[in-house]
Order: structure tokens, then C-alpha cells, then sequence
């Protein structure tokens, strides 16, 4: 039986997304006996998403990737698996810029006393450049991926993505490739969308119920259809984050519908809802979404923020990807896991990244785009992201 306290996460003032100090935690198998998943959720305003870490099996032991806060749920489900595969012999950090994953880590590195420490080359932190030392995370065990060699070569293939300059800092995020699963670990580089709500909405589908409504003065309904409903809202925010079809309404609508009966709770936000949305949203995210499989994609707010100058690094590291032999599955950090992946699928992924147009500027992109270009004007971010020597 898993209670309040074990869900409980006091950190969370570092990073203050929702669901704030109570973290629940879905453990799932995703390939038998080798790779498992630890979700929680995460976001701003009800927007919510899956983030995800990822357990695999390696000789002796277990190794993490990608760090979540290290709940008492969480460190149940993971002692489960120590009984057994054995202990957590690595925890593994491959992005240099994720903080969902990087302030975990300090924790997490408490939590399992005797495991190795990776982490990605040029850690940063904004505003202050902080010593990783600084967030917990102990200097005696911990080494730089590539830089100090990699954790278990003998069942793993680390590739890189980057470095590129991202202005305040670097962006860089080292793929695993576990070669008994045939499963590609990543952070952001990819994900796989499915219309279906994740299963960890189950425990509580508040943020779907919240979304799917029109007004703020519609009550809190559950049903499939309203659970879609607001999924697909969810993923148009954090894809777009202001997609083309919102419309923010007027301060004297949104008072209007507040506070009605029924809707008197910190649950419905007392009836405020600050959004609208004109025709043609379903069509906007069923471009983000499969209906039948986790539709696979470059997020648009990774593509349009993080790498709009760099197309040609990341078709460099679809390439490589697409060399690896027996890959079959892709894991990333975010939304749906396991997804289909062979270097077949990443060839392809590379024929359609060079057709298309990559980091558009129009429709839903359109508030992405804007956000880049006053960064790149005010001379925030570069205008050659390459990192050199």
C-alpha cells in the first residue's frame, strides 16, 4: 500500500512544476527482464506531461537514466528490482541542460550510496554557474561521460548529440544504446505521441478534465472522450506552448465564469480558466499524435527553440543511430515507451527531417519562433550554435 508520505517530495521549491510536493510514481516493465520505466508528472497550470526514468539491466546490477525525485514509491518499485537483478551499480545523467533530471540527481545519488555517478559534459546552471557538488551530487564517485570513458561498454554504446551553444550554456545529450534489449535510451531528442492519456492520468486525470473543458464555468467531468480531450490540449501546449487555435479571452469573461458553484476549489481553480480555443485545434494535434502507435517526432519546442540552426548535427546523429546493429526499440525520457525503432525507421526519419521544413516560423510555430528570434536580436542565443575544440 503506497501512502501520501511516500509520494512525497520536499524539494520540489527547486523546481516548482505541478504536482508540486506530491510526486506519484507508474512502474511498468517495458522489454521483460531488461528495461523498466518510473513516470511522474510534471508542468505548469494543469499542463502536465510524463518524464520518465529509465531502469536497464547490465552485468551485476542495474544502471539509471535520467533522474526523477527519488520518492519513497519510487525507491519501492526500484528495490523490487534489486531483489532480482541486483543492486544500482550506475545512475546515469546524459543531458547537460534537462534540470527536471538534473536536480534529482543529488538525491537520487544519496539514495544509492554505492553507485557510480555519470554525468554529461558541461553541466550548467542559470543564473549562477553552481558546482554540481553544490545540488548534492558527490564529486567522489562522479564521472564525465566520454571525458572519463563510459559505463558498461561491454553492454552499452554511448552516442552524442551535440555540443551546441545554447547562449547561457551548452546543449548536449548522450544516447545509450543497450545493445541485450535492442533499446536506444534518450532524453529529449525524440519522442513517440500517442492519442491515448498515459496511464499515470489514472491516478489522478484532474489536468486532462481541467483542459478539456471550453469554459471556465463547465464542471470537472469525467468520461474517455473529455480524458482524450484534454490529452490532446496538453500536448498542444507543451509542443507549441501558445499553439495558433488559443486564444486568451478577456478578464471580464474569465470573472464571469469563476467561482460558480461547484467549481469553489484549488482543484477547478476556483473557475478560472484563461484559455479558448477556436476551430480547427482537433486538426493541429492530430499532426503531434498516432491514433494506432506513439507518433514518432522531434518535439516541436525542441526543434524550434533548442535546435533551429542545428539540422545538419542532428541528421549527423540520426546517422549514427541508424548504424547501430539490433536496435529494435526507442525509450525516450518523455510521453510514450517503448516505440518501434530500427536503423530502417531512422533512415527514414532522416529522408523526412531533409524534405521538411525544419523550425518553421509560421501558424502553430509561430510563438516559438518569436521567442528564437528576440533571443538570437538581443544576442542571447547564436547565430552558429556549433561548439568548436
Amino acid at each position: 500500500m503506497v501512502s501520501r508520505a511516500d509520494q512525497r517530495w520536499p524539494w520540489w521549491p527547486l523546481l516548482p512544476l505541478y504536482p508540486y510536493g506530491r510526486r506519484r510514481t507508474v512502474f511498468s516493465e517495458l522489454i521483460p527482464g531488461q528495461v523498466w520505466s518510473l513516470e511522474q508528472l510534471q508542468g505548469v497550470y494543469y499542463v502536465a506531461v510524463p518524464v520518465r526514468l529509465t531502469v536497464a539491466k547490465v552485468p551485476g546490477g542495474l544502471m539509471l537514466v535520467n533522474p526523477l525525485p527519488p520518492t519513497g514509491e519510487l525507491r519501492q518499485a526500484i528495490a523490487g528490482l534489486e531483489q532480482q537483478h541486483g543492486p544500482v551499480r550506475t545512475i546515469v545523467l546524459p543531458t547537460a541542460s534537462g534540470l527536471e533530471h538534473k536536480l534529482p540527481l543529488g538525491p537520487l545519488a544519496r539514495t544509492f550510496p554505492d553507485a557510480e555517478i555519470w554525468v554529461c559534459p558541461g553541466q550548467w546552471s542559470f543564473p549562477v554557474q553552481l558546482p554540481l557538488s553544490w545540488l548534492g551530487v558527490p564529486a567522489h564517485r562522479t564521472k564525465v561521460l566520454l571525458d572519463d570513458g563510459v559505463p558498461h561498454g561491454e553492454v552499452c554504446e554511448w552516442i552524442t548529440l551535440g555540443p551546441l551553444d545554447l547562449g547561457v550554456g551548452r546543449f548536449q545529450e548522450i544516447s545509450c544504446f543497450h545493445r541485450p534489449s535492442g533499446a536506444l535510451m534518450v532524453t529529449d531528442a525524440l519522442v513517440g505521441i500517442s492519442a491515448e492519456p498515459p496511464a499515470l492520468f489514472d491516478l489522478d486525470p484532474t489536468p486532462l478534465l481541467f483542459h478539456a473543458r471550453d469554459r471556465g464555468d463547465e464542471p470537472l467531468l469525467d468520461t474517455p472522450e473529455a480524458r482524450r480531450r484534454g490529452w490532446a490540449r496538453l500536448v498542444l501546449f507543451a509542443s507549441y506552448l501558445r499553439p495558433e487555435p488559443l486564444e486568451v479571452p478577456p478578464i471580464s469573461e474569465l470573472l464571469r465564469h469563476a467561482f460558480r458553484p461547484g467549481l469553489r476549489t484549488a482543484r477547478a481553480h476556483f473557475g478560472l480558466y484563461p484559455f479558448r480555443w477556436r476551430q480547427g485545434w482537433q486538426d493541429a494535434a492530430r499532426g503531434l499524435i498516432g491514433d494506432h502507435q506513439p507518433l514518432l517526432q522531434v518535439a516541436p519546442v525542441v526543434e524550434r527553440l533548442v535546435l533551429p540552426r542545428a539540422l545538419e548535427t542532428f541528421l549527423q546523429w540520426l546517422q549514427q543511430i541508424g548504424r547501430l546493429d539490433g536496435m529494435r526499440w526507442l525509450v525516450p525520457a518523455h510521453y510514450s515507451a517503448p516505440i518501434a525503432f530500427s536503423p530502417q525507421r531512422s533512415e527514414e526519419l532522416c529522408s523526412q527531417l531533409n524534405t521538411d521544413n525544419w523550425a518553421p516560423s509560421d501558424a502553430n510555430w509561430a510563438f516559438l519562433s518569436s521567442i528564437d528570434q528576440r533571443l538570437l536580436k538581443l544576442g542571447v542565443v547564436p547565430t552558429d550554435p556549433q561548439l568548436r575544440g
